[in-house]
């Protein structure tokens, strides 16, 4: 696995990230946030999102996308505006043939900081810290992003050595 592209997708916000391993050490390649106004129509704010994950795709050629896994919490309308994302994001993938895998939000954390229930502040140091990033804040989504990433390139092996294994 040379390189993955973590997303933490959402119609408003959407984080991306690209990390990849070199040796022992894992490096951040880019990571920002797609951003569609509210004033736009659905369907807009979806292309939007979708030209903007084709042409990452196209710059980095990832090896896989991983993504975080909708979390349905008290607010049903934003969970379907997180789905609607996340298909758009799969939708791109797909066309480009990039496997995708999600994960929980657990699972991310669990990977980058060794807790399923670290806080999100903990999450973004740990995040500047694997990749070696300098301590200023990036935006969440863009943090979210890269952990979700870290996750993948630390878990596609194993993954893979239980695939062949069955």
């Amino acid at each position: 696995m040379n390189c993955v592209l973590g997303i933490d997708p959402g119609l408003a916000n959407t984080g991306y990230g690209v990390v990849t391993r070199r040796g022992a050490r894992l490096l951040a390649l880019d990571g920002g946030v797609v951003e569609t106004h509210r004033a736009q129509a659905p369907e807009q704010r979806l292309a939007r999102l979708f030209a903007e994950i084709d042409l990452l795709l196209e710059r980095h050629a990832p090896d896989a996308v991983a993504l975080e896994d909708l979390f349905f919490g008290q607010n049903a309308r934003s969970a379907f505006a997180v789905g609607q994302a996340r298909g758009v994001v799969l939708l791109a993938a797909g066309r480009r043939g990039v496997p995708c895998t999600s994960y929980t939000p657990q699972q991310v954390k669990q990977a980058v900081c060794g807790t399923g229930r670290a806080p999100k502040d903990q999450v973004a140091r740990m995040v500047c810290a694997v990749l070696g990033l300098p301590d200023e804040p990036l935006p969440d989504h863009a943090t979210d992003a890269l952990a979700v990433g870290v996750c993948h390139v630390n878990h596609a092996p194993l993954a893979q050595a239980m695939a062949v294994a069955r």
